[in-house]
């Protein structure tokens, strides 16, 4: 039986390819293709936000090779930076509770 985490680099792994074989290039996702995978695996996060241009920024930050496709390292790697921002709040809003 797999663990959480096993169970949880799975699923990332299949919401990519799900997402990134829908056009061009089977193993990038394209900016059409990582604003739908925002817009449906992270609602309420982009609920949260205020800014309109959130994917357009993302996509910027994300791809160094500037080809306007997001392979799968540089989705983890915005996927960990979401998480350690979540993380970072949670920590901050823990410590103003005095827990």
């Amino acid at each position: 039986m797999p663990t959480q985490l096993e169970t949880a680099m799975n699923t990332m792994i299949r919401i990519f390819h799900r997402d990134s074989c829908k056009e061009g290039d089977r193993f990038k996702l394209n900016k059409g293709e990582l604003k739908m995978l925002l817009q449906r695996e992270l609602t309420d996060f982009l609920l949260c936000q205020k800014d309109p241009q959130l994917v357009d920024k993302i996509m910027q930050d994300l791809h160094a090779n500037k080809d306007n496709e997001v392979d799968f390292n540089e989705f983890v790697v915005m996927v960990a930076a979401l998480t350690v921002a979540c993380n970072d709040y949670l920590v901050e809003q823990l410590k103003k509770k005095g827990k």
